[in-house]
């Protein structure tokens, strides 16, 4: 509380006690601004590494003799964060979001650390695993944060910065990264990183324990931890790598692991989404059901963008890259737009438009394999594409939030975040399923000039991937016309 706050009785409050909800104010004011600058320094922290690390992977790769396993590299993130995530969600509802988040940014810089002074493969991608532990313990535990220090009015401000910090990562962390790999070594990447977690720490965590640490009722006993949901969350994590792995290679024997993810994760999947989220159902469940087809269609198709840009119009991996910059700040600014309260009343209306944007970007970008269609339209179309991502991933999480019991915040959250990083490894893994059968696989051995594009053109490849993604985020459109729910008391929870 400021001085003078009328609220103020003179009585300090319990140090887990949450601060009652203001209704004015701003993330910058006195009471926020240590908190949003250390909270939002962590984000632009995960999204720096996110975007440097894969510039330096295929060097380390090569350098560990560990090609057969960079796959897993990626992957070995991915599925230690869901079984992170869940465990995150229940942490943070039984004792405050400080400790998970503590922990989480301690294992993501160990993680690096591991990940940067392996001598083999595998120990590389055990750091990875380590690191993905610690990114889920962080995604959530920033979530709770959000819902207890920021009133309901604030909230759409405070995901408009986590949105806005990675704009300089985006353009800046690639470069960083290739120009650190080719003077330094690629190591420098991973060891480099970790001294950068000091500032925020140190910033952020006198404000959380002041602002929301502890249960959100500290009279109130606390539960015990509920067993068959982190079974669950096991369950989902290996079934997703599995699926993921199986994804790899078309051959008959991959559909003994596929089988078995899907055996492991579908059953998974339903006890920790809420109920009515595969028929999306109004409220909660299809706030968190569009989150998945949203993130999902769009991280599918936008992971062939640059391939087809050099593969079959001969630019160069840099100026590929290039082309998906500009969407950094568009969708920045998507995320900033949707938290001016003039919006608050169209949110939905809002969300349906940047779906119909993703959709639209989707479809437009194989229109390149045209070879009368000038490059710049990939450009242009994932400007307006990323604008849309903006304006709907922010307000899948302003929903949620809005939706969401105290109490619930963390499981929650936690859904949200299983439903993004699951439809990522789900959509990536039957694009890339459909990208080999048409021949794509022969693609990758072409050189990088304008004189072999054609001669390496496998068009129906990608058709085939970038079409039926934007059929889904078409359908995402739909979705997202039923986000109005239930009150909160009323918010389905999950199995």
């Amino acid at each position: 509380m400021s001085a003078l706050d009328p609220r103020d009785t003179g009585v300090a409050p319990p140090a887990d006690a949450p601060l009652p909800e203001r209704t004015g104010g701003s993330v910058l004011d006195r009471e926020h601004r240590a908190l949003s600058i250390g909270i939002v320094s962590v984000v632009l922290l995960i999204a720096f590494e996110a975007t440097a690390v894969g510039t330096a992977m295929p060097v380390a790769a090569r350098e560990l003799n560990g090609i057969p396993l960079y796959a897993f590299a990626f992957s070995a993130y991915f599925t230690t964060s869901l079984f992170a995530m869940v465990l995150s969600g229940q942490w943070s509802d039984r004792s405050g979001p400080l400790a998970p988040l503590t922990v989480g940014i301690s294992a993501f810089a160990a993680g690096l650390l591991l990940s940067g002074t392996a001598g083999t493969m595998w120990l590389f991608v055990l750091g990875r695993a380590v690191q993905g532990l610690g990114g889920g313990l962080v995604i959530v535990a920033l979530y709770v944060i959000v819902s207890r220090a920021y009133s309901e009015t604030l909230r759409p401000a405070i995901m408009a910065a986590f949105a806005a910090s990675w704009v300089v990562p985006s353009v800046v962390g690639p470069l960083a990264s290739g120009t650190v790999t080719e003077h330094l070594g690629w190591r420098w990447v991973f060891v480099g990183i970790p001294v950068l977690v000091v500032f925020p720490l140190a910033l952020a965590l006198p404000a959380i324990r002041r602002t929301a640490s502890g249960p959100t009722d500290p009279d109130a006993p606390v539960p015990p931890y509920d067993r068959r949901r982190i079974r669950l969350a096991l369950g989902i994590s290996a079934g997703a790598g599995l699926l993921q792995y199986a994804g790899q290679e078309l051959r008959w024997l991959s559909l003994l692991p596929a089988v078995a993810g899907a055996a492991l994760l579908v059953p998974a999947a339903r006890g920790l989404l809420p109920r009515g989220t595969y028929r999306a159902a109004r409220g909660l469940p299809s706030v968190v059901l569009l989150r998945g087809i949203a993130a999902g269609s769009f991280i599918a198709a936008e992971s062939f963008v640059p391939l087809m840009l050099v593969t079959q119009r001969g630019l160069s991996p840099t100026l590929a890259g290039l082309s998906l910059a500009v969407g950094g700040a568009t969708w920045a600014f998507g995320s900033y737009l949707q938290s001016r309260s003039w919006t608050e009343p169209y949110r939905e209306r809002l969300v349906v438009i940047g779906m119909l944007l993703v959709a639209a970007a989707i479809a437009a970008a194989p229109s390149v394999l045209i070879a009368s269609v000038p490059v710049w339209v990939v450009a242009v179309a994932w400007g307006l594409g990323c604008l849309g991502m903006g304006m709907v991933i922010a307000s899948t999480s302003v929903l949620l939030l809005k939706l969401s019991a105290p109490e619930e915040a963390g499981a929650n959250s936690a859904a949200l975040q299983i439903s993004d990083g699951l439809s990522n490894v789900l959509l990536l893994a039957a694009g890339g399923a459909a990208f080999a059968a048409l021949g794509g696989g022969a693609v990758g051995h072409a050189p990088h000039t304008a004189a072999s594009a054609g001669a390496s053109s496998h068009p129906a490849a990608f058709a085939a991937v970038f079409l039926p993604m934007a059929g889904v985020a078409a359908a995402g459109a739909w979705v997202a016309t039923r986000l109005g729910g239930p009150d909160r008391a009323e918010a389905p929870k999950s199995r």
